[in-house]
């Protein structure tokens, strides 16, 4: 360890994953955009890693570091260093591209993690500094890839035409030049496969989902939280254990019984069985918050004539509301994006819910760009409602966790 904590041997390490790492982002991220292949080389990453590092806690300026490693990079291009290689037929303003793209997002963060670096040996809070920052980049790089890439196939791949699919699939660029059939699939899922009518659907049951499960589960959680009475210790406890039971478990009993009462194949079926998942769950993230809840302030209700009913209409609830959103929220992405039950209760094509009808399009009969294009349209809403309501989810969801 304490070879590790020399100035030096702490540069060289972390500049050396670090090269790595962002060769390795660089080709892939360069790959989906041009088509091209591009793939990381080793030795060359090695060197200028190492080479960076040391400069880094050597030479202070930023400025001259960036430049002189730059041209380090440019000149390896041709060389078997390169840290960047090249598949024949790539471009060599592609080439560049790659090699200015590593040498930039090499030297910045690195400058970052070594800023408490020096050639000597290093304290505890110098080195572990160092490693963490390091490891929040690369957390971050891999969290955003994770995220990133699938979604970027399936956007790109929904706009590509059939013939460029089968000319070469594993090419994720697009063709700007075709214009606004750039979107054909998506027209065709809403004029030949009834996707508007998905997606009505999907919509108001997912909405009548918040709206039942807010129904039982504020007064549950309200009373859980602030009456007393025989069990209310038990039942509190009790509430998520619907979760240590699988879906998949219940599902044939849940098929048998929807068939013999005629509820297989309509909406009011499965407005019956989505609030028994959600409900549970609703319960649980309420009662945390209505127990953080002043209860002087009802008190004062309660003393001001209010009855019970009224109190929570009028006081508890806007109080509330940055739960309620977060839980209409997160009960509503469950239900937009449930599938289980809705492919085994749904046979009718004019009933089906946006899950199902992605489901419906796996077929080798409809082009692959077809079920990308279905899948976008089922990701983007449950997307842009999350990101519009992110500020009240976050708030919902950590409120009530600390009591005062």
């Amino acid at each position: 360890m304490s070879i590790l904590r020399q100035g030096i041997v702490t540069a060289a390490i972390i500049g050396l994953f670090w090269a790595f790492v962002i060769a390795t982002t660089v080709c892939v991220g360069l790959s989906f955009a041009s088509g091209f292949g591009f793939r990381p080389g080793i030795l060359g990453c090695a060197t200028l890693g190492v080479a960076g590092g040391l400069a880094l806690i050597y030479v202070r300026d930023l400025r001259l570091v960036m430049g002189g490693f730059g041209a380090a990079a440019l000149v390896l291009l041709f060389t078997p260093l390169s840290p960047v290689l090249f598949a024949d037929g790539v471009p060599l303003l592609w080439q560049g591209v790659a090699v200015a793209l590593f040498a930039l997002f090499t030297i910045w963060p690195l400058a970052r993690m070594l800023v408490e670096a020096h050639p000597g040996p290093l304290n505890r809070h110098a080195f572990e500094d160092a490693v963490i920052r390091f490891l929040t980049g690369f957390g971050y790089i891999v969290f955003t890839a994770v995220v990133l890439i699938p979604f970027y196939v399936m956007v790109m791949t929904s706009l590509k035409s059939q013939q460029a699919l089968l000319r070469n699939p594993l090419d994720f660029s697009i063709d700007l030049g075709r214009g606004l059939d750039l979107f054909r699939s998506y027209f065709e899922l809403f004029a030949q496969f009834n996707f508007g009518s998905y997606l009505w659907t999907s919509f108001y049951v997912s909405v009548l989902t918040v709206f039942i499960t807010l129904l039982f589960s504020v007064p549950g959680a309200y009373a859980v939280a602030r009456l007393r009475f025989k069990g209310r210790a038990a039942f509190s406890r009790s509430i998520l254990l619907i979760y240590m039971v699988p879906m998949i478990v219940l599902a044939l009993p849940i098929y048998i019984a929807f068939s013999m009462t005629g509820l297989r194949n309509t909406i009011p079926g499965l407005l019956m069985i989505y609030p028994v998942t959600t409900i549970p769950v609703a319960l649980y993230m309420l009662q945390g918050y209505f127990r953080g809840l002043p209860g002087e302030v009802e008190e004062a209700g309660l003393m001001d004539g209010l009855s019970r009913i009224q109190v929570i209409l009028k006081i508890t609830l806007p109080l509330s509301l940055p739960a309620m959103v977060s839980v209409s929220l997160y009960v509503f992405m469950i239900a937009w994006n449930e599938f289980l039950l809705a492919f085994m209760l749904l046979d009718d094509p004019t009933k089906f819910t946006l899950t199902r009808g992605v489901a419906m399009l796996n077929s080798s009969e409809i082009p692959r760009q077809h079920l990308m294009a279905g899948a976008v349209i089922a990701t983007l809403p449950i997307m842009a409602l999350f990101l519009g309501l992110e500020r009240f989810m976050t708030k919902g969801l950590t409120a009530g966790s600390v009591k005062g």
